[in-house]
This record gives structure tokens, sequence and C-alpha cells, in this order.
């Protein structure tokens, strides 16, 4: 019998498109002799929908067209969706074994999506709520890391207030971090409202683009080096995938350089020695444990000038496109897409 799977995609986050792009690569790549698909695409304002079209349209960002019926997730006895039919405001059930939240940043990653999936009691692809939740706060992530003896950059937090006055931040944070450092939203994913700041003035405009995108920051000193990266699958019994390289001209990996490469090149594998790709496979590990992380989860680290290896953050619904880096780093092992896709929905059942 198929598994009746619903596919979440978009979100009222800043990440929604990003959300239409892996959504529409998993769509096109879901065995189809094992899955029953429900998709719900999720606006920008937050509305749940039932979406019966291509996976072309979800990519162009088209498929909220036309009179598409509003669903609700069930909390009671029955698992699975309801759907609105408004033209004679009757209901529809839809049965559903699991939930595939193909949602980034915030209202997706962040524990929001996963809290609902747990109380209606359906099983969900992807890290619980609480694991969730705190990967996704970056000061979070600093105190449960570095409590297991995992290594990050030296930080301070600050929540935005009336009383903030940045120059005495500044003062503060020069002291503790030195220059250059890094300011970043502490909730918040794929390098958005991040900068990298060498002096007052840059640090000033870094702080108020930070707090565009959350009430609090997080304020980092600068590892010297480059990024490399870990994929993992897996609950109790981890698969970890081939470690991969950043290469980049740009000051850091930033939003447009994700997506569009123009002055990055990803290796993968990464270009260090085999006893450096394993501890940084150890370190991620580590990671994925401390946290308390279920199905799969990106690690993503820099490695200095002295082979030292240090915790960047951890990504608990990477990019999903059949080019982004979590699946590619799974392909160097063996893993092909559409099988990787299969063993997520294989380790949401088991919990």
């Amino acid at each position: 019998m198929k598994i009746k799977l619903a596919i979440l995609f978009g979100g009222k986050s800043d990440e929604y498109s990003i959300s239409l792009n892996s959504a529409a690569a998993i769509i096109k790549n879901v065995p189809e002799n094992l899955f029953d698909l429900t998709l719900v695409g999720i606006t920008k304002e937050g509305q749940w929908l039932h979406y019966e079209g291509s996976a072309e349209s979800i990519n162009k960002d088209t498929w909220n067209q036309g009179n598409l019926s509003p669903l609700l997730l069930s909390m009671g006895d029955f698992k699975g969706l309801i759907k609105l039919n408004e033209e004679n405001n009757e209901f529809e059930k839809i049965p559903i074994d699991c939930i595939f939240p193909v949602l980034h940043g915030r209202n997706g990653e962040d524990g929001t999506i996963q809290g609902m999936c747990q109380m209606a009691g359906i099983p969900f692809v992807g890290c619980h709520m609480t694991s969730s939740a705190i990967a996704m706060d970056k000061e979070f992530t600093h105190i449960i890391c570095e409590s297991a003896g995992i290594k990050m950059a030296p930080y301070i937090s600050v929540v935005n207030s009336k009383t903030l006055n940045i120059k005495d931040l500044y003062k503060s944070a020069y002291e503790k971090l030195s220059l250059p450092m890094f300011i970043k939203p502490a909730n918040n994913g794929s390098s958005l409202g991040i900068s990298k700041v060498r002096n007052y003035d840059e640090f000033e405009s870094g702080v108020m683009e930070a707090f565009e995108y959350d009430n609090k920051i997080v304020i980092e000193r600068t590892i010297e080096g480059f990024e490399i990266g870990c994929a993992l699958v897996g609950n109790e019994d981890l698969i970890i995938g081939e470690v991969d390289e950043i290469d980049t001209k740009n000051d850091f990996f930033d939003y447009v350089e994700k997506y569009s490469q123009h002055n990055s090149k990803i290796h993968c594998p990464a270009r260090i020695s085999d006893e450096l790709q394993a501890q940084a496979k150890e370190i991620a590990a580590k990671t994925y444990k401390a946290l308390g992380c279920r199905g799969l989860a990106r690690v993503d680290m820099f490695l200095t000038p002295n082979n030292e290896i240090y915790l960047n953050e951890i990504n608990t619904i990477p990019g999903l496109t059949d080019l982004s880096r979590y699946p590619s780093m799974l392909k160097k092992i063996g893993i092909e897409y559409k099988d990787l896709i299969t063993k997520l929905v294989e380790l949401a059942m088991e919990e």
C-alpha cells in the first residue's frame, strides 16, 4: 500500500522562494510506486492551500492562482488534513501517513511546524520541535554545543531594545571579539541579514540590518579559513555523506552566492586530508547528537589554516533541490536523490 505523503512548501518566511525550488525537485523525484502525494502550498501570509498542479508552477511561483481550497491540519482523532470546499461549505478529510515539511527558515525550520505535527500525532520528516528550535537559534546552538565540547567562534548576543546604545555595544564587542567580526540575526537562514564588519560604521549598519530580520542578534569573532560542510541522515544510526568545501572569493558565502555561485565553487569531496575529513565527520555527528537531531541535517564548519575545525551552524532542513549541497554530498557516497527521499520518509515513520 502506498504511503500518503503530504509535502508542505512555501511558507511565511524570508526563504519562501528557496522552499519552492526544494519542493519542486522533491515532487519531480518522489517514487510514484511508493507514495500518494498531497501538496500543501503555504502562502507568504501563512494560509494553507490544497495544490494539485505541476511542479513547474511551484518553481515559477505561479502555483497560487485560481481557486485553491483552504486546508487545516486535524488535531483530533482523524490523522490528516481537512479541506474546505468553499462553494458548498462542505469539508473533506484527506488521510495523511507522513508530512514532509519542505520549509526553510522561520515558521518552517524553527520548530513551529514541527510542534503542530507533533500535536496532530502525524509522523514528519526531520527534527522534532525542540531540536529544530534550538538549531535555528544561533545563541542556543552556541550554548548547547559549547557545553558538549564543540568549538565555536567566541560571541556575544544582543536583544534589541529602546535603550540599546550602538557605541557601547561596539566597544564591548571590540574588546571581546576584535575586528573583523560577523553580525548575524539569531534566527534566520541562508545568510540573510549577515554582515562582515571591519569598522564602526560597518558595525552600526550591520547591527541595524540584522535587527530587520530578528529581535536578537549574535556577534561573532571572525574565524579565518574556509567553510566545509557535512550531510547527515538518520535517527540513532547515522549515515554521513562526503565532506564538501566552499571556495569563495567573497567575504563569506552570502545569500546571493549560495544560489548563484558567481564567485564561488563547491568542491565535493573537500580538498583536505583524510584525517581532517574524518575529524569533520566526527564533529558533525557530535553536533547532530548534542542537539538531538533526527532524520536529516547539514552541519557547516570552518577549517582554519592551523587545521582547527570550528562549528558554524546546523541546518535542520537544508536546501533539497537535486543540485543542492546536502543531496550532492550523499550522492558522492552512493545515495541517489530518489532513494534519499524514500529514506527520509522511512526514518520519519520509525519515530
